[in-house]
């Protein structure tokens, strides 16, 4: 038998355990064995657009048990809830101002103080985007008696990025989505359930993303730096299948317990 061979038939071994624990469990009543702080896990995935964040994020939100706070996605539920913090954010963003470093993290804290799902640790998307960010989430953290295990960095070449994103189309009503080369649609143009017409987002152009990878380099570089600094960074391949990146990051998360 073969190293690849071996490894396969292992994990499927594993597998065939864990259900079978799984199911005399739920059959005797007995609760399943609860998180503890050993097996907790905070970590802040960085990576450019389309680098496959998305992805990978809510992947480990679900097998870790922990919250997926991705930070632009919480400012608009705090619009639009019309919290104290949303309310002063939509001052600011109603004027073309940024919200302030302090209103990120006021974010942040709220949620890892109040929502359940965060009890476990988290995985943040979106944010620290500088480092005067990430310092003011240490300190947070740290008032917490909290740190964080690691900083996860998705690495991909800003060309086959582009490539990537340019040719992504998608079906706007259900969120399918397509690439013209490397996931393309049976008929052009059109979803293959509803057969209804695909779209390219506008800002899926290669103007717009070079911009927007111009201000994701200048801005996360330091940000990478500094973590390193600390110990706590990791680069992966992003470039590799979905199932590999996967199986790097879980890798990282299981060796830091």
């Amino acid at each position: 038998m073969g190293t690849s061979d071996e490894l396969n038939y292992l994990k499927s071994l594993v597998s065939q355990l864990n259900e079978k624990i799984a199911a005399l469990e739920a059959k005797s009543g007995a609760p399943a064995p609860a998180k503890t702080p050993a097996q907790q896990l905070r970590t802040i995935l960085m990576g450019p657009p389309g680098a496959g964040k998305g992805t990978q994020a809510p992947r480990i939100r679900d097998q870790f048990c922990v919250c997926h706070l991705a930070t632009g996605d919480m400012l608009r539920e705090q619009v639009n809830a019309k919290t104290p913090l949303g309310i002063e954010a939509k001052k600011i963003m109603d004027t073309g101002g940024l919200v302030s470093d302090e209103i990120m993290v006021g974010m942040i804290k709220d949620q890892l103080e109040n929502n359940k799902a965060c009890k476990n640790g988290f995985v943040l998307d979106g944010f620290p985007r500088t480092v005067p960010q990430a310092q003011k989430l240490d300190g947070m953290l740290a008032s917490r008696g909290e740190k964080l295990d690691s900083v996860i960095q998705l690495l991909i070449d800003d060309q086959l990025l582009i490539s990537r994103i340019t040719g992504r189309l998608i079906h706007p009503s259900s969120g399918r989505t397509y690439h013209k080369e490397f996931s393309p649609p049976k008929k052009p143009g059109v979803d293959d359930v509803t057969g209804e017409p695909l779209i390219q987002r506008s800002d899926d152009n290669v103007e717009t993303l070079r911009k927007r990878l111009t201000t994701y380099h200048s801005q996360t570089g330091p940000v990478a730096d500094y973590y390193k600094v600390k110990g706590l960074w990791h680069g992966i391949d992003a470039a590799q299948s979905p199932s590999i990146v996967w199986d790097n990051l879980r890798a990282i998360f299981v060796g830091k317990k």
